[in-house]
C-alpha cells in the first residue's frame, strides 16, 4: 500500500473507512454463525424420530378460500363526488402539473371521470368555466349546460 496520501485528514477518512469495513464484517460473521447454528439444531431434529402428535391430522383436501368483497365507499362522500345526484360539481385533476390533458369539470353525479376527482362548489364552477386553457367541460355530462349555474 504505497499508494497512501500524505495528508493525514485523508488517512484518516481511509482509516475509518477500514474500521466500518470490518465492524460490517464482524456483523456478517455473527449473522452467519446464529444461522449456521440454527441448521444444526435443524438437521439434529430431522434426524431424529417424529414425536406423535396430540392434535388430529388434518384434511388433505383444501379448503375454499372465502369470497372477497370490495369494500364499501364511506357514506359521508360517494365515489362520484359530494352527493353524486347531481346537484354538485367535481374538478377531475391533472395527474401531474405537466400532464398535456387539461383539467374536467363534471356534474358530481357523472360517472365518465377517470382520474383523481374533487368536489367543488358552484362558485369555483363558475370561475373554473371561464378558464378555457386549462380546463375544459365534459362532453359527457355537459356541466355548463345545467342552468341557472353559469349565468352572472
Amino acid at each position: 500500500m504505497s499508494d497512501l496520501p500524505p495528508d493525514p485528514a485523508r488517512l484518516r477518512a481511509i482509516l475509518a473507512h477500514l474500521d466500518r469495513q470490518l465492524a460490517d464484517a464482524d456483523t456478517i460473521r455473527t449473522y452467519l454463525r446464529l444461522q449456521r447454528e440454527e441448521v444444526q439444531r435443524a438437521l439434529q431434529a430431522a434426524g431424529r424420530p417424529a414425536r406423535p402428535s396430540s392434535r388430529p391430522a388434518r384434511s388433505t383436501r383444501p379448503q375454499p378460500r372465502p369470497a372477497l368483497t370490495p369494500a364499501p365507499f364511506p357514506a359521508e362522500r360517494s365515489p362520484n363526488g359530494p352527493t353524486g345526484v347531481g346537484d354538485g360539481y367535481m374538478l377531475e385533476i391533472k395527474s401531474h402539473p405537466k400532464d398535456p390533458r387539461p383539467g374536467v369539470l363534471h356534474i358530481d353525479s357523472c360517472t365518465r371521470a377517470s382520474r383523481k376527482t374533487s368536489p367543488i362548489t358552484a362558485d369555483e364552477f363558475r370561475v373554473a368555466i371561464r378558464d378555457t386553457e386549462y380546463i375544459e367541460p365534459c362532453s359527457f355530462c355537459r356541466p355548463e349546460a345545467k342552468p341557472d349555474d353559469t349565468a352572472d
